[in-house]
This record gives C-alpha cells, sequence and structure tokens, in this order.
C-alpha cells in the first residue's frame, strides 16, 4: 500500500483538491482526499509542489500497429486491397514492445483506442488498452471497442473513386449485415447462413454493442458521416471532425461525440485547408462531446498534453480540456468505469506534473499505470 501525500490532485470528476492524499493498493485508487485515513505501514510518497492528473485517455491512435521506428515491415494499419475488410482486428497487429508505447507513457497516456485504418472504406475493428504491458492480451480493456468507417480522400485511393461511391458502399454493407442478422435470428438453432466474420462486425454496431466510428476530416464528409448513422439508427463518433467549427451547430444539437485532432499539425492536405486551433473550444461552446486524440504517429503520443494546451490557449475552459483528455474520452470508449478520473475504485492509472497543468514549466514527471510506475523524466 502506498499513499501520494502533499499533492494538488485534479480528480476531473470533483473539484481540485489542494494538498491532498491519494491512497493506492492493489492497483487500485482506494481513497483520495485532504483528510484520508492512511494505515500506519503505508509507504509515503511526499509529492509537495507537484500536481497529480488522471492518467490521458487517448481517443484515437495507431500504437503499436504503424511501425514506428521499425520501417515498412511493421506498417499494419490498412488491409489491402478491397474497400471492405470488416472482419480485421486491430488486436492482431499491436506489438506492445514497440517505441510507441513508450512514448505513449512519456506523454502521460496511459491508456488508449487503437484503431485500423482509414485506407478502406470499412477497416475493421479497434480495441481500447493499456500503455504498458508485455502482451496485447493483458493490456485490452475493450475489445472491440468500435467498428471503423472512411469518408472522404483516404478510402478512395482505389475503389471507391467518388464520394457518392463511399456512402454508398457503407450502405449497402449495412444492409446486408441487416439481411444477414435477420436470416440468423429467423433460422435460431437450426442454423443460419455461413458465418461472415465481416459482417459479424456490422451487427454489433446494428445491435448497438459498439459504435460505428468514422473518420471525417471535411465538413460535407461530417454531415455525411452523421446522415449514414442516422438512417441507420447506430451509434457513432466523428472520426478527426477538422471541420467542425464550420457545423458546430450541427453537430451541438445532436450532443455528437467528436474525437478531434491530431492537433498541432500541417494542412497536409486539402481537407484540412480550414484546420482550426479554436476547433476544440467552438464544439464545446456548440454542445458537442468532445474529446482529444493524437492519431499517433500523425502527432507524436509525448504531445497530447501539448495539443491540449493549445486548444486551452484558444477557448476551451480548463475543466474542459482536463476532461478532454481524460473523462470524456473514457466515456466515449466505454472504459470510464476503470479510468478517466481520480476516484476511488478505479485503476491507479496516474500522471505527476512538475506544476500547473498545461505550462511549458510543467513536464510530465512521471506516469504510472495500474499503480506501477512506467515512466520517470530522465535527469537534464
Amino acid at each position: 500500500m502506498r499513499a501520494y501525500v502533499n499533492a494538488k490532485f485534479y480528480p476531473v470528476d470533483a473539484p481540485p483538491i489542494e494538498e491532498g492524499a491519494m491512497l493506492i493498493a492493489d492497483g487500485q485508487i482506494a481513497d483520495i482526499g485532504q483528510d484520508i485515513d492512511i494505515p500506519t505501514d503505508a509507504e509515503l510518497v511526499d509529492l509537495t509542489g507537484k500536481v497529480v492528473l488522471p492518467g490521458f485517455v487517448d481517443a484515437h491512435s495507431h500504437a503499436g500497429i504503424w511501425g514506428d521506428g521499425e520501417g515498412r515491415a511493421s506498417y499494419d494499419g490498412n488491409e489491402r486491397p478491397g474497400p471492405i475488410t470488416a472482419e480485421v482486428s486491430a488486436l492482431d497487429a499491436v506489438n506492445p514492445h514497440q517505441q510507441s508505447f513508450a512514448s505513449c507513457r512519456q506523454g502521460g497516456i496511459t491508456s488508449a483506442q487503437i484503431l485500423p485504418g482509414s485506407g478502406n472504406v470499412i477497416c475493421g475493428v479497434g480495441l481500447v488498452c493499456k500503455s504498458y504491458g508485455k502482451t496485447a492480451d493483458d493490456m485490452v480493456m475493450r475489445f472491440p471497442s468500435g467498428l471503423k468507417g472512411a469518408l472522404g480522400e483516404n478510402p478512395k485511393g482505389s475503389e471507391p473513386r467518388t464520394r457518392m461511391g463511399t456512402a454508398a458502399l457503407i450502405r449497402e454493407y449495412f444492409a446486408k449485415a441487416a439481411e444477414y442478422m435477420q436470416k440468423a435470428e429467423k433460422a435460431g438453432e437450426n442454423g443460419g447462413p455461413d458465418t461472415d466474420f465481416g459482417l459479424e462486425n456490422a451487427c454489433r454496431v446494428l445491435r448497438s454493442e459498439i459504435p460505428f466510428r468514422v473518420h471525417a476530416h471535411r465538413h460535407d464528409d461530417i454531415a455525411t458521416a452523421v446522415r449514414l448513422c442516422e438512417e441507420l439508427d447506430v451509434g457513432y463518433t466523428i472520426e478527426h471532425c477538422t471541420d467542425g467549427h464550420l457545423i458546430a451547430e450541427f453537430l451541438g444539437t445532436r450532443g455528437a461525440s467528436v474525437h478531434l485532432g491530431p492537433g498541432l499539425s500541417s494542412r497536409g492536405k486539402v481537407e484540412t485547408f480550414n484546420r482550426n486551433p479554436a476547433n476544440p473550444a467552438i464544439l464545446h461552446e456548440a454542445g458537442a462531446k468532445i474529446s482529444l486524440m493524437t492519431d499517433h504517429p500523425f502527432l507524436h503520443a509525448r504531445h497530447l498534453m501539448a495539443y491540449a494546451g493549445v486548444a486551452h490557449k484558444y477557448g476551451l475552459p480548463l475543466e474542459a480540456t482536463l476532461r478532454a483528455i481524460t473523462l470524456n474520452p473514457a466515456e466515449s470508449l466505454g472504459v470510464a468505469d476503470r479510468v478517466g478520473s481520480l476516484t476511488s475504485g478505479k485503476d491507479a492509472d496516474f500522471v505527476v506534473l512538475a506544476g500547473e497543468p498545461f505550462s511549458y514549466r510543467s513536464p510530465v514527471l512521471a506516469t504510472y499505470v495500474n499503480g506501477e510506475k512506467v515512466y520517470t523524466r530522465p535527469e537534464y
């Protein structure tokens, strides 16, 4: 049992705690507050002058599957050929020992959603995992965490050739899945259609077991994603949502869940022409539920807090900024019962900062996963 004392704690789901204490036992938060009972045999860790936040939750990443530092042999994010590769799973490609996970820990990211894509119209399923572990199976928190789809320029690389064709393929795919599901239900114990793993993943979406996570940068693609998901009556998130600020009211009135990013990046393609650092603030003000993401390696995992700091600078309130990298993504990913806030009973995933969050003077000093220190900032 270990007690971290004399720090300022930001629980996120409750007001900040000045000169507080947090008790950790068996990899979980046993208690947190100003006046908590600390057993006499607990190991004390004095964090005077330090700030403690919940471990960051990266809403959308390709850590472990994108060949980070390993070259083409480890580029496992997109399956080819064909526009529909719904049967594939990011879990089967995750390399826990790839340096991208070390980068996550350096940046305070303790859990992340790892998604395939977005080179296909339907890209496969993702997972939510911790950023530390010996095998992917040890790290998994939720699998599958969603079915990845894509609109816009990325899936137009081979077939289909137009945005019209992309939307038509998505409709056709889910129509086939609905028919497949209906046949299976009617057949009952007498046997149904031959198993189709790609359609099985669509059925999970149609049964509201997982959401459809749709890559969309441009405002018209975002609107198409919403239109399709409302037609299908399925849960969804908009991944990237670069032009969200142009149609903020459209998204806000729906309370849409949007995973924004990667931030701090260039206008690398026509779809990101309208990139705006105030996008998170504008969408939050309009009523959308925002989470920030790195899309690692497209924003390096070390820089999620820097991206959040820029969002705060451009108008996102402090509390909302903290939630956008902790509790909001945890809720959107379906793992808020374990992570996203410093709450008794949750996993002991937390970050120790040198000072107040989002200041250049406040680097990550240490990162903890399940109560274990998995990163210590080197002395320079």
